[in-house]
């Protein structure tokens, strides 16, 4: 059970990153961690830890629960900044809303893709191996929807 131990304080802010980014939402990507570590730990207990296998479990998790409810992504549930200054709170407030939005933009295939390399650390074959496609599709997915971020986002001053 140390071993899962570890493996979930490792894992859970990338996992909680990938979810927040796929649903747009503080308390459905905290409840889908939650669901998807119970899951893994129920179904996956005697087998070697694996973090392609735990990502596969949150995405299952998120579109059975995406199905079930069908609910609108709340953009405004963004966790506030810890620094003390209310101005850069403000800020770091609104950025995180802007990328929020724009990612929502994207098509759902690009967003999952993306959120996978920005909070997974699986390398692009895994990610592949994950959405049954080759290494070379996810490549060009992850640089389309970067681009389209970039277009997505307002300029920012330097």
């Amino acid at each position: 059970m140390e071993k899962f131990r570890q493996f979930y304080s490792e894992h859970r802010e990338k996992l909680f990153g990938y979810l927040l980014r796929k649903s747009g939402s503080v308390h459905v990507a905290a409840d889908l961690v939650q669901e998807t570590y119970t899951r893994y730990l129920e179904r996956y207990r005697n087998q070697e830890l694996s973090v392609a296998l735990l990502f596969t479990i949150a995405r299952n998790s998120f579109y059975d629960q995406m199905r079930a409810q069908r609910p609108q992504a709340d953009l405004a549930e963004v966790p506030p900044a810890m620094a003390a200054d209310q101005e850069h709170r403000f800020l770091v407030r609104e950025e995180s809303r802007q990328v929020l939005a724009a990612l929502q933009q994207l098509d759902e295939e690009d967003r999952d893709i993306l959120s996978l390399v920005v909070s997974s650390g699986l390398s692009y074959r895994e990610i592949a191996a994950i959405k049954g496609c080759s290494e070379g599709a996810v490549k060009v997915r992850v640089h389309r929807a970067r681009q389209q971020l970039r277009k997505a986002l307002p300029e920012r001053p330097l």
